[in-house]
C-alpha cells in the first residue's frame, strides 16, 4: 500500500531569494517499507499537485502499489460544485488506473485511517528543520535549490530503509510505458493589454501574441503556453487573493513598449509592484516619486526598465541603481545609457562580399554540361 497526503510548511519559515515561500509539501509513503518521496506544492491541495507528486514518487520508487489511499481530496473538493467534484473523481480514478493501482479514500475527518502517513509528516519536518539548523540558513536562491535540499534530506531517511525497500520492489507492479497527465488544459486569448486571465490571475504575454488563442497546461508551479502544437515559454503560476482579488503575474519585457508610448501609464497600473524585476528598481520609483514631478518620475522609470531590457543589463543596472540610491543620488538616467551602451571597440567591422552573376551563370553552365 501506499499513501498520499499533503503537509503545511509554513512553521519552517523558508524564504527563496529573502522572499517568504509559502507552500506544503506532497508526502507519499509505502506503508511496509517507509519509503518516502516529497514534492514542494505552492499551492493549495489540488487534484495537479496531487498527480505530479504522486507520478514522481512511482518513479523514483520504480514501480507501483497495489492500492493507493488518499485522504479523500477533500480540501481538492472544496469550493466545487457537484459536476466539478464528479470530473475531479474521474481523473483522480483515471490516475490510479493508468498504474494499475486500487484508489481507496479514509473517511473525511477520521485522520487516524491514514496513520501511516499522518504520522511521519512530524518526523519529516522534524528532520528537515535539523537539517536547516546544519546549514545555517533557511534561505535558498531559488525553488530548484530548496527542492534538491528536501530531495537530500528524503533521500538521507530512504537510505537508512534500503533493505525493507529492497523486499517491497519485488512486490511492486511495473511501471507503464509513459506517464500520464499531470496538469489541466485551458483555452485563452490574448487581449488587447498583451496578457490573459487565468484562474483569477493577470499574466502578461509578448505584444506579437495578441489576438490570438493559446493553449495553457497549468501545472502547480507553472504554466506550458501554446500557440497550436508550438511551445512558446513557460510562466511561473501566480495565485488570486485571499480576499478575492486578483494576482498578477507581469515581466516587463512584455509591456515595455506600450509603456514608452506612455509613460504616465506607470502611475494607474494595478500590477505596477510586480513590474519591476528587482527591488533596486522599486526603490529607485519611490525615490523619483518624492523629489521629481510625477510625470518626469514615470517616464525616468519607464527608460530605466526599457534600458534593461534592450542592454540586456538587468542585474547589473540594478547593482548601479542600489549604489546610487545608497549614496543619496538618485539615477541619472544619461550616465547610465553611456555606461551600458555597447563597447564600440568590440563591434567588428563586417564586408559583404558579393558574389558576381557570372559565377551563377558558370554553374548552370558545368552542371547542363554533366546532365549531357
Amino acid at each position: 500500500m501506499g499513501l498520499s497526503d499533503f503537509t503545511d510548511m509554513a512553521d519552517l519559515s523558508i524564504t527563496i531569494a529573502g522572499q517568504q515561500l509559502d507552500h506544503r509539501l506532497y508526502h507519499f509513503r509505502l506503508a511496509y517499507s517507509g519509503f518516502e518521496h516529497a514534492h514542494v506544492v505552492l499551492g493549495g491541495e489540488s487534484y495537479v499537485a496531487l498527480a505530479e507528486g504522486l507520478q514522481n514518487a512511482l518513479w523514483a520508487l520504480g514501480g507501483a502499489p497495489r492500492e493507493h489511499r488518499s485522504d479523500s481530496l477533500s480540501a481538492a473538493f472544496r469550493n466545487l460544485d457537484r459536476d466539478a467534484r464528479e470530473d475531479l473523481t474521474r481523473r483522480y480514478d483515471a490516475l490510479c488506473t493508468h498504474y494499475g493501482m486500487e484508489p481507496s479514500r479514509n473517511n473525511t475527518g477520521v485522520a487516524h485511517e491514514n496513520g501511516s502517513i499522518e504520522i511521519v509528516h512530524g518526523h519529516l519536518k522534524k528532520v528537515i528543520e535539523d537539517a536547516l539548523l546544519l546549514r545555517g540558513s533557511r534561505d535558498f536562491a531559488d525553488l530548484c535549490a530548496y527542492r534538491r535540499f528536501v530531495d537530500e534530506v528524503v533521500g538521507r531517511r530512504n537510505a537508512r530503509n534500503t533493505p525493507r525497500i529492497a523486499v517491497e520492489r519485488t512486490a511492486l507492479q511495473e511501471l507503464p510505458d509513459r506517464r500520464t497527465a499531470d496538469y489541466e488544459d485551458a483555452i485563452v486569448t490574448v487581449t488587447s493589454t498583451s496578457g490573459f486571465v487565468l484562474r483569477k490571475v493577470f499574466y502578461s504575454v509578448p505584444s506579437r501574441l495578441i489576438g490570438y488563442r493559446l493553449r495553457v497546461r497549468l501545472f502547480d508551479d507553472r504554466l506550458e503556453v501554446y500557440l497550436g502544437g508550438t511551445h512558446q515559454f513557460t510562466l511561473p503560476r501566480g495565485r488570486a487573493h485571499p480576499n478575492g482579488r486578483h494576482g498578477h503575474v507581469v515581466d516587463y519585457r512584455h509591456v515595455i513598449h506600450s509603456l514608452r508610448r506612455k509613460p504616465m501609464a506607470l502611475m494607474g497600473l494595478v500590477y505596477r509592484d510586480q513590474l519591476f524585476p528587482r527591488q533596486a528598481y522599486a526603490r529607485a520609483f519611490e525615490a523619483m516619486r518624492g523629489q521629481l514631478p510625477v510625470r518626469s518620475a514615470c517616464r525616468t522609470m519607464v527608460d530605466l526598465l526599457a534600458l534593461a531590457h534592450e542592454r540586456a543589463c538587468e542585474a547589473e543596472l540594478a547593482a548601479r541603481l542600489d549604489a546610487d540610491l545608497d549614496a543619496g543620488r538618485l539615477p541619472d538616467l544619461k550616465s547610465l545609457r553611456v555606461l551600458f551602451s555597447p563597447d564600440a571597440g568590440a563591434v567588428p567591422d563586417i564586408v559583404v562580399s558579393h558574389v558576381p552573376l557570372s559565377a551563377y551563370e558558370e554553374l548552370a553552365r558545368v552542371h547542363q554540361g554533366e546532365v549531357a
